[in-house]
């Protein structure tokens, strides 16, 4: 069983900011901005290339409420997936960061050489 799937089961303990019942939206342990959340869905998906339309379709949805909760739909935030090893994918289960809560830089590929590995 997967870390987000203990998560789900309460096995494992977590900040929950939104739930219904096909979603989960906890902060993150390691945030990377003041608004740092998690969104999950209850059903283990390995990543985005494996995800349903139809369950994108309502977690879209949960995504927005869950921005709404946070009071950064306003303002702007992000919404993030990492899809496999290159896509810095740590957990195989899909999950969706969404930051925000202040002006987000995009220095995160600042160091990146695209040419490299080719």
């Amino acid at each position: 069983m997967c870390l987000f799937c203990k998560i789900i089961n309460k096995e494992i303990p977590s900040e929950v900011v939104l739930e219904n019942e096909n979603f989960l939206a906890f902060h993150d342990i390691n945030p990377k901005a003041p608004v740092h959340v998690l969104a999950i869905p209850k059903i283990h998906v390995d990543s985005f290339n494996e995800v349903d339309p139809e369950l994108m379709s309502s977690m879209t949805k949960f995504i927005q409420e869950l921005a709404k909760e946070m009071n950064i739909d306003k303002d702007g935030y992000r919404v993030i997936t990492n899809v496999g090893n290159n896509g810095a994918q740590e957990v195989k289960h899909l999950h969706f960061h969404i930051v925000g809560g202040a002006k987000l830089k995009w220095g995160h590929f600042s160091d990146s050489n695209p040419k490299a590995n080719i």
